[in-house]
């Protein structure tokens, strides 16, 4: 199959499914539906794949969208979670519908806008047009204020509206960021029109554009994405969105959302850096990533929600990824892509655990959720075990990433290694303090009416741990291509 004709499968199974369930996603077999785009949409992504692995990178489209070794991983790992969500949100939705808390104009605005938001950042990842990245980012926010208010209880209208004007704010700079871009660029390639906003054609003269007002425009853009990132102090609203809308999308925003700002956020660094010569954007990601890191560590010990916990848990790591290519420099950048990958898989894995658990105890308060082994030990374990792997316990692979973004820190930036190392010891002691009793206490969950999807979470944690002992050959050769990518090689 062309890659052409793989990548438009690949965005229209998303968009087509999001107009299906939009007429029938209220029915009884519609979660199975919803299952079924999101196969095929990881289907054609590992076609695609395979297409970039053989045949190098492609520009498609009419330069619209461009597909290289650094997005092609991402578009893989997006569509893989995607596809394991789906899976877990089946027994999990249809346990809220008979709880009373979904109906079925709720259920099917769930899977039109789940399809949605898959579509949007797959737009997002794959654009080669910077106005047309922004675009995706937009639509990705306002698909998912609509998931995240599904209840519409007081508490998650309010998570809603935060996250909607605080992201809203944030993609407002990130737009001017992108008009800057473009008014450097146009004065290099300003016979091309809309080209000036083409990432190719801004990469091949990066060294042209007028340094001050591309710096300008990185400020802009890195507040902007930030925001949609999680980066400290631009938060506030991650927290809550987790905590108040349906689980399977606390899986999604944290395993997906996250990365996809990033990946905008490093885009944009490899112009800047190309053009300034300088170490300021790097500078400028290490501060936002140590700040992110330490201010989590410490909110971590004041939660009572065990999904706002693990809510903070992504900015602390979101903030490592991101010190981690602020550093730059291949080992920094491979580092950071590990880590981007084993944050996605262990993140939502302890969603899903945390979703059976909540839903079994009645109730999203960790006091409130304890024995989970003697009720349901798959669940109890899972979410154990994710935990323990979130941490950076050996031999799973957040210790192989961390370990590398460690030692380079040590290296490179030996200031920052005691701040890193003094957060990273704080947020295991607060999650573990935390867990070990809703796994080991005395029991107060109830049992499910329907058994609990945990092929998902084990298989999320398999692959984690696998990453940990051995990366294939072939998936390092791919980390390491983006890391050069953005190392600007």
């Amino acid at each position: 199959m062309s890659s052409t004709l793989t990548f438009v499968v690949l965005l229209g199974t998303p968009l087509l499914g999001a107009l299906v369930l939009g007429l029938t996603g209220g029915k009884r077999w519609a979660p199975n539906l919803n299952v079924a785009f999101s196969l095929l949409t990881f289907l054609a992504a590992c076609a695609l794949t395979s297409n970039i692995i053989t045949h190098g990178n492609v520009v498609l489209m009419q330069e619209q969208f461009f597909i290289d070794a650094f997005n092609v991983f991402l578009v893989t790992l997006t569509a893989f979670v995607g596809l394991t969500t789906a899976l877990f949100s089946r027994p999990y939705m249809r346990i809220e519908v008979e709880h009373g808390r979904v109906n079925s104009a709720q259920l099917r605005l769930y899977h039109s806008m789940y399809q949605l938001f898959m579509a949007t950042m797959l737009i997002a990842l794959t654009t080669n047009n910077l106005g047309l990245m922004w675009v995706a980012m937009e639509a990705a926010t306002l698909s998912t204020v609509l998931l995240v208010t599904l209840y519409r209880t007081p508490a998650s209208l309010e998570a809603g509206w935060k996250y909607f004007i605080l992201c809203g704010v944030g993609i407002a700079q990130a737009l001017f960021g992108t008009i800057l871009l473009y008014f450097a660029a146009e004065k290099i390639l300003g016979a091309e029109g809309v080209g000036a906003l083409l990432w190719t054609h801004l990469n091949v003269v990066k060294a042209q554009l007028e340094p001050a007002v591309l710096s300008l425009a990185f400020v802009f853009l890195l507040v902007g994405y930030g925001t949609k990132v999680g980066l400290a102090p631009l938060h506030n609203w991650l927290p809550d969105a987790h905590a108040e809308g349906p689980t399977p999308i606390s899986a999604v925003l944290s395993g997906l959302l996250l990365n996809v700002a990033m990946y905008a956020v490093v885009r944009c660094k490899v112009l800047v850096e190309g053009s300034l010569q300088s170490s300021l954007p790097g500078r400028m990601l290490m501060g936002f990533g140590l700040l992110s890191v330490v201010l989590a560590a410490f909110f971590l010990w004041r939660q009572r929600d065990a999904k706002r916990l693990f809510a903070y848990s992504s900015i602390e790591h979101m903030g490592i990824i991101t010190f981690a290519f602020g550093m730059g420099g291949p080992v920094a950048n491979f580092a950071a892509l590990l880590h981007m990958t084993v944050h996605s898989l262990t993140k939502s894995a302890i969603f899903f655990a945390v979703g059976h658990a909540t839903q079994k105890a009645g109730s999203q308060l960790m006091d409130d959720i304890r024995g989970l082994i003697t009720l349901s030990p798959t669940v109890g374990w899972g979410l154990m075990m994710g935990s323990l792997a979130i941490l950076g316990m050996p031999p799973f692979g957040v210790f192989a990433s961390e370990f590398l973004i460690l030692t380079t820190a040590m290296k490179q930036q030996p200031w920052a290694t005691p701040i890193l190392l003094l957060a990273l010891g704080v947020a295991f002691a607060a999650i573990f303090s935390r867990v070990q009793p809703m796994v080991f206490g005395e029991t107060t969950a109830k049992r499910l009416p329907h058994p609990p999807a945990l092929v998902p979470v084990f298989t999320h944690l398999a692959l984690v741990l696998m990453l940990g002992l051995f990366i294939p050959p072939y998936l390092a050769d791919w980390y390491r291509a983006a890391a050069r990518l953005i190392g600007g090689h």
